[in-house]
């Protein structure tokens, strides 16, 4: 039996049978890590020293009798732009390189409440900006896949960790479908909970009305059980709601009959591989099968979205970087004549091209003379583009769009392209911009063996129809169990 191929689930089933220890568990993930981290680089911070110690104390707490709770001994890892206490979190950015966090994010807290074990912290594109993981001032990720091609992003880290085996399980951050599309890219299964459902105290804000944090698992119903952790009301976040506790877990029944699926037909036109479009057309077949009702419907307004989306994330990240000046916690230039030189040589020296570019934009968009008409415009086509979604809410049970128009591309592909990294996001960002949650899931393979991803979207604090209707098509086509990374061109 290998470990680490199994799901959280199966992990938890096997420690509370007592057929697996917590120390063996662990042990055999930073077995993993040495094995396969030098080909995927998806780590910035390894912390296996420090996870093996920490499992060693909670089989001792077990054996004592004592009360560990269900998930006490599960390794995870964690994207680098999630606060942790007494840990580096550097947000892949040389302008953070030596930060070391003074305290925790709340759902790092809540992980630790729980004895899960943290393997480290994982590679990301600088300030979470980018789609590819390769703005990361550290490293370039690999997808497991196939190592020459990009794992996505920006969580890109955390959805190769999980594909290689390396966790079992990671958290991401997506401000525009930085956990679905890598997720798509790598196989995995990434879930964007409802903006507010999770505290976002402690995640290093890049645009602060769309960021949320989310899982990144093996399968969908480990995704239920790390929302399961991590959702809740938190008074140091003001944007969290608070509501009625859900356990997500129960929601998986495996049966999506009398449902109502729609189709955007605005999702499936030019721009979208064929190969594709012809998975997910399978994928719609299957749920018919399955006793679905399924319409093709128009979200016309959902072609206005990707220039709203980097109006607004470009605005806020403008914003939001503004605090990182060469003065306090962050990267300082070694030669300045006068304070101004100080912000100026420290920024252009600390933040990396991509960053940079969005950080003029958003300066551009919000300065006077333009603020009315970019910034306000984005702001009013967002309400058009939330109550557009609000519609169809009315009649249907959840939307279902390709999660990215492609498969993985090649590394260095459009790292020289922006606007057509950019263009990549076209599925995913009217999700945030309209604060809903989605959840991507594989539904197939390309010619070339790479994985294709669906995503399901669903309304506002409906994460459980969304995972139930995820889990029943896996269910049904187990994707897991047929198809698995080949690490072509390097060590298998």
């Amino acid at each position: 039996m290998d470990i680490t191929e199994l799901t959280v689930h199966e992990l938890m089933e096997k420690l509370h049978n007592k057929e697996l220890t917590t120390t063996k568990i662990t042990k055999a993930y930073v077995d993993r890590i040495k094995e396969k981290e030098p080909e995927v680089e998806a780590f910035v911070t390894s912390l296996t020293d420090e996870a093996q110690a920490k499992a060693e104390e909670i089989d001792k707490k077990i054996e004592a009798g004592e009360v560990v709770g269900e998930l006490a001994g599960i390794p995870i890892g964690i994207k680098d732009n999630i606060c942790t206490k007494g840990i580096k979190t550097t947000c892949s950015s040389r302008m953070l390189e030596n930060f070391v966090s003074p305290y925790d994010a709340t759902v790092t807290e809540k992980l630790n409440n729980e004895n899960i074990i943290s393997l480290g912290k994982l590679n990301m594109d600088e300030f979470a900006m980018g789609g590819s993981t390769e703005t990361s001032y550290f490293k370039k990720t690999k997808n497991p896949w196939n190592l020459s091609k990009v794992p996505g992003g920006s969580s890109g880290g955390s959805a190769a960790a999980v594909a290689a085996n390396m966790v079992p399980w990671a958290l991401g951050s997506d401000t525009g479908g930085s956990i679905r599309q890598p997720a798509s890219f790598c196989g995995v299964v990434g879930l964007k909970p409802t903006y507010g459902l999770v505290s976002r105290y402690g995640l290093v804000a890049f645009a602060s009305s769309l960021d949320q944090i989310g899982p990144i698992t093996k399968d969908v119903k480990d995704s239920a059980i790390l929302l399961n952790i991590i959702a809740g009301h938190d008074e140091k976040d003001t944007t969290s709601v608070d509501m009625e506790k859900k356990d997500y877990v129960k929601a998986l029944k495996n049966d999506v009959k009398g449902m109502k699926i729609a189709v955007p037909k605005e999702f499936f036109g030019e721009g979208i591989n064929n190969e594709v479009k012809e998975s997910l057309e399978k994928a719609i077949e299957k749920y018919k099968e399955l006793g679905a009702e399924v319409e093709e419907i128009s979200l016309d307004i959902a072609k206005y979205s990707l220039a709203t989306y980097y109006i607004i994330a470009c605005a806020e990240a403008s914003s939001n970087l503004g605090r990182f000046d060469g003065i306090r916690y962050t990267y300082r230039t070694s030669e300045f004549k006068d304070l101004k030189e100080i912000y100026k040589k420290s920024r252009s020296e600390g933040f990396g091209a991509e960053v940079k570019r969005r950080i003029i934009l958003g300066t551009y968009v919000l300065s006077s003379g333009y603020y009315d008409a970019y910034y306000k415009k984005a702001q009013q086509v967002r309400t058009l583009v939330t109550n557009e979604f609000n519609k169809a809410f009315e009649k249907y049970d959840v939307i279902l769009t390709p999660t990215s128009p492609t498969t993985a591309f090649g590394i260095g592909e459009k790292s020289n392209n922006p606007l057509e990294m950019y263009l990549a996001d076209i599925c995913t960002v009217s999700v945030n911009i309209a604060g809903l949650p989605g959840i991507s899931i594989p539904c197939g393979v390309d010619s070339n063996g790479m994985p294709i991803g669906m995503q399901l979207i669903g309304n506002k604090f409906c994460e459980e129809t969304i995972l139930n209707v995820a889990y029943t098509f896996e269910q049904a086509t187990k994707f897991r169990e047929n198809c698995k990374p080949e690490f072509k061109g390097g060590a298998k």
